[in-house]
């Protein structure tokens, strides 16, 4: 059932049934068409509510019809909206809990509107590069004023209805319902309202604004600074703009002109594919939705270091009692000390009330002994990356952890299968590799070992949900999906050194391309140090494959980067400047000469196709190799732990916009290069596969 249909007295009631969030897709916009039409034939029926079952009014469109025909089947939601406005008795929307998108521009077609308070309000398209496309853009100005709109349309974020229907003028809500049942405050008011006539309709009502012009140049500043690579805000300026220079049949012509253009861009389809595969990386192909989960009660991290305490942090702003350990009091009062200054500075700035900081830190209690945490439900270690001090933890862990408790490893790169081998119950350990600062980036890649249980699984995916991570299942290999990936990103970064780039150059190339930093700052952020670890296990594990020695020299004049003052880049004590470094710039020149290389200028688009490419031809053999569920998880790792370009939707999604025959084209040439690495520019076969029958990986 997708819309149900009653009478209450002399009032029908239709309400929205479509779960999770009451979706209008085609059958619900049928049935609530109907209800209309059986409505305005009953002539006991004298008013209609239009309503919402469960927790939400109407998120809007139905994802699961996204691109298909449904989508615009008649009646579409342009029809439906017209149809409320024609109906011939009085139309009162009873607003709860969810409506957004096509669900608030429906409501908006309705003659009245009440609300309770809490709902979330909003005109999110824009988050996937459109703007509404069903009047949202001419009516939301016309009941709560251009700015307010304005600034809802262009950032699509959600307002609770009590801070709307609060505004001085507005005509979005006729009534917010504070106390009772909101169904029956609807059907009480669409009583009230049956005999008025006319009817009222926001396309009737008049918009203004005092000064249009300077507002409407200044949203567009405003935009074009903030949103210099998504075409859809300064649209919802011009849009919103013509909802006050424009009648408001041109203005609902001109905001489809727009909608349907913006449709084919590439950023769209980016921020689109983004969307979806948020909502598609959830979801594991052999663990059902509905598995049992584990309930983790209490916390244990090991650890009170920079990664341990952001850890920490996220599960007590989750509101779960967290236990930190450490071998020592000093190194435990350090660790609280920094969570307790986290969250101080976020007081200072009105980001968090002091009872919440009082609250959180509450929750936190330390210990120096293995035995003390022996109740918590998990436990995350978060220790030096390193096999032999990971074996002795987790033996302990496995010696005092309560049959059941989750055994979770904060690890980066290393085996966990052998971490599991470790414990005697495998079955209960998995990897969850945190990204720093652990209490601010989105990403959580949770690792599946051979041996991990369905439910633990489930259970760690649905705590990732909890504390606000995108949460993406990786299988066992070194570097897991996103590390993996990166090396060969770093290699190649390497190579341009050598045939004749500098760090800047490569950087702000990378940077230009819309990556939040380029390879060399990003080493420099995180510590050269790391990378030069790693590549000292490579050459013993993989003494055949190829590096620049350039970050090998860097590592050994001590250049590890911010935390040193110096790395790739020269940096101002107190300051995160990257100052382009004479030194670092001659070891390479020297180095050059060395290999008897004469450096060539190189152009940014070579650069950022090899840096990208490399991401693209290791990531079809993560896919392959089935340590990546779908194509599209290796964009999430992406956007939302390597600060690649949004707007460009992932390595994988850029490279089916490019086209996998030119990808494949380009890396034949790349191999050509005598100073690159031609096994390196070797296509994966997946890559080779689609590429040859002209497919995508999407």
């Amino acid at each position: 059932m997708s819309a149900s249909y009653e009478v209450r007295g002399n009032v029908a009631v239709i309400t929205l049934n479509n779960p999770p969030v009451n979706g209008l897709g085609y059958a619900t916009r049928v049935a609530v068409a109907e209800g209309l039409d059986k409505a305005q034939a009953d002539a006991a029926v004298k008013a209609i509510v239009l309503t919402g079952a469960g927790k939400a009014f109407s998120g809007g469109a139905d994802i699961k019809e996204f691109g298909s025909p449904k989508a615009t089947a008649a009646p579409n939601l342009l029809d439906l909206i017209r149809a409320c406005e024609l109906c011939c008795k009085p139309i009162v929307a009873a607003v709860h809990s969810v409506c957004m998108g096509g669900g608030l521009e429906l409501a908006l077609g309705c003659h009245y509107r009440i609300a309770s308070p809490g709902a979330n309000v909003a005109l999110p398209e824009v988050k996937i590069g459109l703007i509404p496309g069903a009047g949202g853009t001419q009516r939301l100005p016309r009941v709560l004023g251009v700015e307010t709109a304005l600034n809802m349309i262009v950032s699509g974020d959600p307002v609770k209805s009590e801070l709307l229907a609060g505004l001085p003028g507005q005509k979005l809500f006729d009534k917010l319902v504070t106390e009772g049942d909101l169904l029956a405050a609807a059907i009480a008011y669409a009583q009230e309202m049956a005999d008025v006539r006319p009817l009222p309709l926001v396309r009737e009502m008049k918009v203004r604004h005092e000064n249009a012009d300077g507002y409407f140049q200044f949203a567009r500043n405003t935009v074009k600074v903030m949103a210099k690579n998504f075409p859809a805000p300064a649209k919802c300026v011009d849009a919103v703009e013509a909802s006050v220079s424009k009648k408001f049949d041109d203005g609902m012509v001109y905001e489809r002109e727009i909608f349907t253009a913006l449709m084919f861009t590439p950023e769209c389809k980016a921020l689109r594919h983004a969307f979806f595969a948020e909502r598609a990386a959830s979801k594991i192909s052999d663990v059902p939705e509905d598995t049992p989960v584990r309930p983790v009660k209490k916390l244990a991290v090991i650890g009170a270091g920079t990664m341990g305490g952001g850890i920490a942090m996220n599960f007590l702003n989750a509101g779960t009692p967290v236990v930190m350990l450490e071998m020592k009091q000093e190194a435990l009062d350090r660790g609280v000390a920094t969570i307790r200054g986290n969250y101080e500075a976020q007081v200072k700035k009105g980001k968090l009330k002091q009872e919440k900081l009082d609250e959180r830190m509450g929750l936190l209690s330390t210990t120096l002994s293995y035995d003390a945490i022996g109740d918590a439900d998990m436990v995350i270690e978060a220790v030096f990356e390193d096999m032999d001090v990971k074996k002795a933890v987790f033996e302990q862990l496995d010696r005092v952890m309560k049959p059941g408790a989750i055994l979770a490893s904060n690890t980066s790169t290393l085996d966990v299968n052998r971490i599991a081998a470790f414990t005697k119950r495998p079955q209960d350990v998995i990897g969850t590799h945190f990204f720093s600062p652990a209490n601010v980036m989105r990403l959580l890649e949770v690792v599946r070992g051979a041996a991990t249980a369905k439910d633990v699984l489930a259970t760690v995916m649905q705590l990732g949900k909890k504390i606000k991570k995108t949460c993406v299942v990786s299988g066992v290999c070194d570097g897991f999906i996103g590390n993996r990936m990166i090396e060969q990103y770093s290699r190649q970064a390497g190579f341009l050194l050598e045939e004749g780039c500098t760090p800047a150059q490569v950087d702000k190339a990378a940077e230009k391309f819309g990556f939040a930093m380029g390879p060399f700052r990003m080493g420099d952020l995180a510590g050269n140090d790391v990378g030069w670890y790693i590549r000292k296990r490579r050459y013993l594990e993989k003494p055949d494959l190829r590096y620049s020695k350039t970050a090998d020299l860097l590592c050994e004049l001590g250049r590890f980067g911010q935390k040193t003052g110096a790395g790739w880049y020269d940096y101002v004590k107190g300051k995160r400047d990257a100052i382009p470094s004479e030194v670092v710039n001659n070891m390479i020149a020297e180095h050059r000469k060395t290999l008897g290389i004469t450096p060539r200028a190189i152009g940014d688009e070579e650069i950022v196709q090899r840096l990208v490419f490399a991401l693209v031809n290791e990531a079809a053999k993560l896919l392959e190799e089935g340590i990546a569920q779908r194509a599209s998880d290796v964009d999430m790792v992406y956007l939302t732990g390597y600060g690649f370009p949004l707007h460009r939707g992932g390595p994988m999604c850029y490279a089916d916009t490019v086209g996998l025959y030119n990808v494949v084209q380009t890396m034949k040439r790349f191999a050509a290069n005598p100073l690159d690495d031609a096994k390196f520019w070797e296509p994966a076969p997946l890559l080779a596969r689609l590429a040859a029958e002209g497919k995508s990986f999407s």
